[in-house]
């Protein structure tokens, strides 16, 4: 059996679609981590692959049997400004698998070299970058979101030049795939319609084969692609997750959370909360995810324009018809995780109404989002309210706030609605103080606060005595103000 059972498609493209190259050789490489249990659920020979043998293969080193080593094409609006020409600078798509769920998804080494699309770039990844991305997208997946995976982490043994020389690592992603909404801006910025049609065919195919039944298919996959984006948005909010570079090339039509960059998890909560460096006017601040999540479909709905009616008008009409279905799709979505948030199954406008009453609260009193959500289940079970308003540099709002939340919650609902939230309302997210001590840790050598990191994690929503540190916001001197994208 080899190692890798691929069945390649994407690379049985035009050849637009992709340039062929090979991964660059690390110098001493070393395995980091292998996610054995992902592993098997892809149908990957485990044991074969937690092996210097495997190592290799993660590496960069040896090229599996049966792979195809390419760099995929894309454009996208960066910032709201549009680059033609973007594509994988630093990323190999190895191949693709179908796992024992009968679902395709890619296999893909980032870190691993220069492509035709680097442009002047090294192709590298600082250790950092694959530390960052492993623990955030297992995290995610633990959560419940829909996200990429991780199958490996490799430290090169070599040095990458960014601000200082660091490690070098490459990390093995794996996706449903990895066709962005900038995949089809690519073709449709020079007018390729072809290669649009192509690209749409193959995406229904492999992503909504439903809609091939229906009357106008590629407005159906317009619309899949919006309902999928809009509840993928709702779902990060609800966990006060900041993206960071929501560019239209981050953005997958499959749904998954794609491309962990300086992506955050909020401490204390305000709507307007920033972590990326570079987002220096907030246009991917936290409560704009969902306008500007909006605002990337309608570039998606632009280049399907001549797909979906030959009469523009028409198409135009039918596009907007769909586009304007999103904000009430990821309302409803918002709406409804946040009051279950607040133990609340069945939701109203007044409810709603409750929850920003909350945030509000929240944000006045620079009061951390995960444990005041966290802990508000046990003051409804207790009847004390001290340690959620301990949380708050003012109690006075949250006073009256909890007052009217339990007049909402009828006592003989009350088991449920604590049971409710403390299903969906983490103990342990991915803190941003954490994430850098353990990146801190790994520059040195010390592999050790990754692995313990990644363990806590995978259990979010499980009290862990052992673990208390994973679970408390940072002190003043630990918050960490802004995060950087791996390149």
């Amino acid at each position: 059996m080899p190692p890798f059972p691929f069945d390649n498609t994407y690379a049985k493209l035009p050849d637009l679609f992709f340039q062929r190259v090979d991964p660059r050789p690390a110098g001493s490489p070393v395995m980091i981590q292998f996610n054995r249990d992902l592993a098997g659920k892809l149908g990957l020979d485990v044991d074969g692959l937690d092996s210097p043998e495997g190592l290799e293969y993660f590496s960069g080193n040896r090229i599996p049997e049966g792979a195809d080593p390419i760099a995929l094409a894309y454009a996208g609006h960066q910032f709201g400004g549009f680059s033609p020409q973007l594509g994988d600078g630093r990323a190999l798509l190895l191949g693709e698998v179908v796992g024992q769920d009968g679902v395709r998804r890619d296999i893909q080494l980032k870190g691993s070299g220069p492509t035709p699309f680097s442009r002047r770039g090294d192709g590298l990844s600082a250790l950092g970058p694959v530390i960052r991305e492993y623990v955030l997208s297992e995290a995610m997946a633990a959560l419940g979101v829909p996200t990429t995976r991780a199958l490996a982490a490799v430290a090169t043994g070599d040095r990458v030049a960014r601000e200082s020389m660091l490690p070098g690592g490459v990390f093995t992603r794996v996706a449903q795939s990895h066709i962005r909404i900038g995949t089809f801006q690519f073709f449709a910025a020079r007018g390729d319609w072809g290669n649009v049609g192509a690209l749409a065919d193959y995406a229904i195919g492999r992503h909504y084969p439903e809609t091939r039944e229906a009357d106008n298919p590629y407005l159906a996959l317009l619309a899949g692609v919006i309902e999928k984006q809009a509840k993928l948005i709702a779902h990060w909010m609800q966990l006060g997750f900041i993206h960071g570079v929501m560019n239209t090339d981050n953005i997958s039509i499959s749904g998954e959370t794609i491309d962990y960059g300086p992506c955050a998890f909020m401490d204390a909560y305000h709507p307007a909360k920033v972590f990326s460096s570079i987002d220096q006017n907030g246009r991917y601040a936290y409560a704009q995810q969902g306008p500007i999540g909006h605002w990337n479909l309608v570039r998606f709905a632009e280049t399907l324009i001549p797909l979906i009616d030959n009469d523009q008008e028409k198409a135009i009409e039918l596009a907007e018809g769909a586009l304007d279905r999103y904000p009430e799709i990821h309302g409803e979505a918002l709406r409804a995780r946040y009051a279950e948030k607040i133990g609340i199954e069945s939701n109203s406008e007044n409810d709603w109404e409750l929850v920003q009453q909350l945030l509000s609260a929240m944000a006045a009193g620079r009061a951390d989002f995960t444990l005041v959500f966290r802990h508000l289940s046990g003051a409804l079970e207790s009847g004390d309210d001290e340690l959620v308003e301990s949380l708050f540099s003012d109690s006075g709002a949250i006073v009256s706030w909890m007052k009217s939340w339990r007049e909402r919650i009828p006592e003989d609902e009350r088991a449920n609605a604590v049971a409710l939230m403390r299903r969906i309302n983490p103990v342990f997210i991915p803190r941003n103080h954490r994430v850098e001590e353990v990146i801190a840790a790994a520059y040195q050598g010390d592999y050790k606060p990754f692995r313990s990191i990644n363990a806590v994690l995978q259990n979010p929503f499980l009290e862990q005595s052992q673990s208390v540190e994973y679970e408390l916001a940072p002190n003043p001197s630990e918050v960490v103000q802004s995060t950087f994208c791996g390149t």
